[in-house]
């Protein structure tokens, strides 16, 4: 017989995330690299767990995304997956392998969810359509990601608040609904006015996840890294709120350690094998 969940306790899915706009019950989504991220996350209640390509930055020190492969896309999901029992996990598509040949990038999404795990992908922008469209056909989940669009960041020039002119909202407001219509399951609205998100977020009928996007998108996404202070080591952004300092944790610690064995006093008796008699 089936095992019964609670709704709490139930995998997250597509179909959920969905009803969760329609009830109003405001999504929570976490980055996470790695096995150990994730099972903290998913075990704290985290809905939503990205295996982001901003793992270049905050795990491999990169300047900028750009530089993540897909195998490494792929390595680090088939650890978060390893930890996942409840949480959807969404994996980024890398820069460059989801333009030009539809065929290739189905390849691609096809990886991370057979070799990485993943349950859905994500992609940036709004000139995959075709890409997107085939994806939904062949039915993997896409996630879509507007505003700033870190893959875009040499066009950009900079990591800049989106849609700030009549003219950008107009073109995000578009670009979200010709997502939503090619078969975005959800759509990520990154750095955007407050104004602009409210208003994507009301024509939708997919939900929106904000990051530095204000209150009114249906749920809401963070990097790991930043919520717990760990190894961040960049100037603190205006949406970012961090709950505890685990990296000063971690410093203490190590430090102790240290000490403790320049002084001998680690290992003492208690940690310490002896040959039987």
């Amino acid at each position: 017989m089936p095992v019964e969940h609670t709704e709490h306790e139930k995998p997250m899915t597509v179909r959920r995330l969905k009803r969760r706009k329609q009830e109003g019950v405001p999504i929570v989504m976490l980055t996470a690299y790695d096995y150990p991220s994730a099972q903290i996350a998913e075990r704290a209640g985290v809905d939503v767990l990205l295996v982001g390509d901003s793992l270049g930055q905050v795990v491999q020190g990169k300047h900028t995304t750009l530089p993540v492969t897909m195998d490494e896309m792929v390595y680090h999901t088939s650890m978060v997956a390893r930890a996942t029992r409840k949480a959807l996990v969404v994996a980024d598509l890398p820069f460059g392998t989801y333009h030009g040949s539809v065929d290739r990038a189905l390849d691609h999404m096809v990886r991370l969810i057979q070799e990485g795990g993943a349950h859905a992908v994500k992609l940036e922008g709004a000139t995959s359509m075709e890409a997107l469209r085939t994806a939904s056909h062949a039915g993997i989940p896409v996630m879509g990601h507007l505003g700033l669009q870190p893959q875009a960041i040499q066009r950009l020039g900079g990591y800049y608040v989106q849609g700030r002119t009549s003219e950008a909202t107009q073109r995000l407001c578009d670009d979200a609904l010709r997502l939503e219509e090619a078969g975005a399951f959800a759509l990520v609205l990154e750095l955007v006015t407050a104004e602009v998100a409210l208003e994507v977020t009301r024509r939708l009928t997919i939900p929106t996840i904000g990051i530095g996007s204000g209150v009114s998108c249906d749920g809401q996404v963070l990097v790991f890294h930043d919520v717990v202070q760990y190894g961040v080591d960049i100037a603190p952004r205006k949406f970012v709120k961090t709950y505890t300092d685990v990296g000063k944790q971690m410093h203490h610690a190590i430090e102790a350690y240290v000490r403790d064995v320049h002084q001998r006093h680690y290992p003492t008796m208690e940690h310490t094998f002896f040959t039987e008699k």
